[in-house]
C-alpha cells in the first residue's frame, strides 16, 4: 500500500523571485507592495527559503535542493510542485501551466539531478495540453491521497477536467472532482490553498464549496477513507490555512508543515485536532507569501521514487 507522507522533499532556491503579473489575475493570494525593491523582495525570500530547509533537515527531513538557473528569469521557480511529481511505482509526471512564463520551470536539469538520487523508470509529459490551453498545474491543481489512490481537485481555468482524466487514465487514480469559491466567490485557483490531506486527516474548507451535493459528496469520501475532518474557515484559507502539507522523517516521525501565518490564524482547538494526529511545523515565510501568492506546501514537490543504494 503507498503511503501518504514521504521523508524526501526537493526544493528550489529561486534565482529570480519576484510578483509574477501574469499569474495575479487568477492569484488571490498575491500582492505587489512596491514600497520594496525587487533586490530586497529575492534577498528576503532567499533567506526565508534556507531557513526552511534548515528547519525541515533539522527534523530529519532529506531536502534535494536544486538552484534555479539564472535565465530565462522564473519569478515562481520556488513552487516547484506545479509542473512536476514523482511516484512511488518509479513515474515521473510534468504538467501543463497556465501562465508562459511558468512553463519555463519545468527543468531536464532538476529532473536529472533527482535521477543520480532516486530510480525512475517512466515519464509521462501532459504538457502537451498547453497547445489546447488546457492546464493541470500538479500538486496545485490535486491533493492526492496516495494510500487510496484518489486525487481532489477543484476545477479552475488551472485545473481542466479533461487533462484531470489523463492523468487518471496514467495512473489508475479515482477523481474527487468539485468546484470551489473564496469569500469574494471567486474561483479557486488551485485545490492545495483550501484543502490538505494526510495519513488520517483532511484539513479543509468546506464553506468553499457552494454546491450542496457536491460538499456533501467530499464530506463522505473523506469519511469513507476513514480521516478526521479539521474545517477551517473562509478566513482562515486566506491565511494560508489549507496550503500545508504532512511530511515524515527518517524516523517515521510525521509534521504537518505550514507557515507560521497558518499556525498563527488557526484556534486552540483546531491545533489540537491536528496535534492528535501529527506534529506540527511552522515555517515564516511572510515574503514568499506576499508576493508569490503560495505557502509551504507550494514550496515543496515530494518525491516518492526509490532511493539509489
Amino acid at each position: 500500500m503507498s503511503s501518504t507522507t514521504t521523508s524526501h522533499i526537493l526544493m528550489v532556491r529561486p534565482a529570480h523571485f519576484c510578483f509574477n503579473e501574469e499569474t495575479a489575475a487568477s492569484n488571490a493570494f498575491q500582492s505587489n507592495d512596491t514600497s520594496r525593491t525587487v533586490a530586497d523582495i529575492q534577498t528576503t525570500a532567499i533567506a526565508e527559503f534556507d531557513a526552511f530547509v534548515a528547519q525541515l533537515r533539522g527534523k530529519g527531513v532529506n531536502v534535494i535542493v536544486a538552484q534555479d538557473s539564472e535565465t530565462p528569469v522564473k519569478p515562481d521557480a520556488i513552487f516547484p510542485n506545479n509542473w512536476v511529481s514523482f511516484h512511488d511505482d518509479g513515474t515521473i509526471i510534468t504538467y501543463p501551466m497556465y501562465a508562459p512564463v511558468r512553463r519555463l520551470e519545468r527543468s531536464e536539469a532538476i529532473l536529472e539531478h533527482v535521477n543520480t538520487l532516486f530510480d525512475s523508470e517512466k515519464r509521462h509529459h501532459l504538457e502537451a495540453s498547453e497547445a489546447e490551453d488546457l492546464y493541470l498545474e500538479g500538486t496545485g491543481s490535486m491533493i492526492f491521497d496516495r494510500t487510496n489512490k484518489l486525487t481532489y481537485a477543484c476545477l479552475s481555468p488551472r485545473t481542466n477536467n479533461t487533462v484531470l482524466d489523463r492523468f487518471c487514465d496514467l495512473t489508475g487514480f479515482d477523481k474527487v472532482v468539485f468546484t470551489a469559491v473564496d469569500a469574494n466567490e471567486q474561483q479557486i485557483y488551485h485545490t492545495n490553498v483550501m484543502m490538505a490531506v494526510g495519513e488520517t486527516f483532511v484539513v479543509i474548507c468546506l464553506d468553499t464549496i457552494i454546491d450542496a451535493e457536491e460538499r456533501a459528496m467530499v464530506e463522505q469520501v473523506i469519511l469513507d477513507t476513514d480521516k478526521e475532518i479539521i474545517d477551517i474557515t473562509l478566513e482562515q484559507m486566506s491565511q494560508f490555512a489549507g496550503n500545508m502539507l504532512q511530511v515524515k522523517n527518517e524516523r517515521n516521525e510525521t509534521y504537518l508543515i505550514m507557515s507560521q501565518t497558518a499556525h498563527k490564524s488557526l484556534t486552540d482547538s483546531q491545533l489540537a485536532q491536528i496535534e492528535n494526529h501529527t506534529n506540527i511545523l511552522p515555517i515564516p515565510i511572510p515574503t514568499i507569501e506576499k508576493y508569490g501568492g503560495g505557502s509551504v506546501r507550494c514550496m515543496m514537490a515530494e518525491v516518492f521514487l526509490k532511493p539509489k543504494i
